[in-house]
């Protein structure tokens, strides 16, 4: 077998995982899939230095990790609305302009995390909850690195010590900070009990045909009476169920407007949005995710950000250079909410 052959046959049942690894690390799935093809290539490049001292699954975390650890020595945290300032319960206030300087938190798909093999869907898949990518964002990136690979992918602490070229003992005392700091950032919601899968089912149609048909009553039965909202790249951000259905009847809600999609996004439900226009086409708008808790929405999550929509193309395909197809496709600005 030649040896580029060889080496995709080998690696690339790893690509899901790496993919969800570096979105952790990051917060930005489009920085995910920049850093992922960095590490395959990097890879492919020390490949015939390989020698099997550790797994091939653990040299390739270990390039991953190290792209995304000097990545970050660049770039700040990505926020959502709620980590910058406090919530409104009042839909009448006015609403903070457009931040498109900041780096916003963006969702994952989760139909890029799967795979054929149901261990490395589960792998891939964990520890991707928006509000944990969120709370991550709050750790210094050596914290954040060490966090995941100890906690979220179970990597034994000498493991990750050899991956990050550095002694247990130093492991040991960053997981120990890391783990005190994502406990003062607050609850991250992973252990949660959420509704069963036809339950989810229902509350997302019934989500999306409220939505649709701009039937706020409809749509406050789904809401929790402590539900909250924010809107990245707005920093404005509501809380109460009267704050965001308010919001949402006055400045949202207009029957023809939406066409929402289900998806998945984070291991929640999630809708993509497009916007009817007066020619009769579709334009990009978005992403919302929505947090379920019993049969209720806890949280809407609107990234109202058009770049993310080719992200969630159910029929996206890997082209040969490994970027996903469509990936970059350019869409209109966000329009004012």
């Amino acid at each position: 077998m030649p040896a580029s052959d060889e080496f995709t046959a080998l690696t690339e049942p790893f690509r899901p995982e790496l993919l969800a690894h570096c979105y952790r690390l990051l917060g930005s799935i489009h920085d995910a899939e920049d850093l992922v093809q960095e590490t395959y290539l990097r890879a492919w490049r020390a490949y015939d230095r390989f020698e099997g001292r550790s797994t091939l699954r653990r040299w390739l975390y270990k390039i991953a990790t190290m792209a995304c650890l000097t990545a970050l020595e660049t770039r700040g945290r990505r926020p959502l609305p709620s980590g910058l300032g406090a919530p409104s319960e009042d839909h009448r206030v006015a609403m903070a302009d457009r931040e498109p300087g900041v780096a916003w938190l963006q969702p994952a798909p989760d139909a890029l995390f799967g795979g054929d093999d149901p261990a490395t869907t589960v792998a891939a898949r964990s520890g991707v909850r928006l509000a944990f990518i969120a709370a991550l964002q709050f750790l210094p990136a050596r914290q954040r690195a060490v966090l995941t690979m100890r906690d979220v992918l179970a990597f034994r602490t000498a493991e990750v010590a050899e991956m990050l070229s550095t002694t247990p003992a130093a492991v040991d005392s960053t997981l120990r900070r890391a783990r005190s700091r994502l406990a003062a950032a607050g609850p991250v919601e992973d252990d949660l009990t959420e509704p069963h899968e036809q339950a989810l089912r229902t509350l997302l149609d019934g989500y999306v045909d409220a939505f649709t048909r701009a039937d706020t009553g409809a749509l406050v039965q789904l809401l929790r009476a402590d539900v909250e909202m924010g809107m990245p790249p707005i920093p404005t951000w509501f809380t109460g169920r009267d704050a965001v259905a308010g919001f949402l009847a006055r400045r949202v809600l207009h029957a023809g407007r939406w066409r929402l999609s289900p998806t998945r996004a984070n291991g929640l439900p999630a809708v993509v949005v497009h916007r009817n226009t007066a020619d009769g086409h579709r334009a990009a708008y978005g992403v919302q995710v929505l947090t379920p808790i019993g049969s209720r929405i806890a949280r809407i999550t609107a990234f109202n950000d058009p770049l993310l929509v080719p992200t969630f193309e159910p029929t996206r395909t890997w082209s040969a250079a490994g970027r996903p197809g469509g990936r970059r496709a350019h869409g209109p600005d966000p329009a004012a909410t």
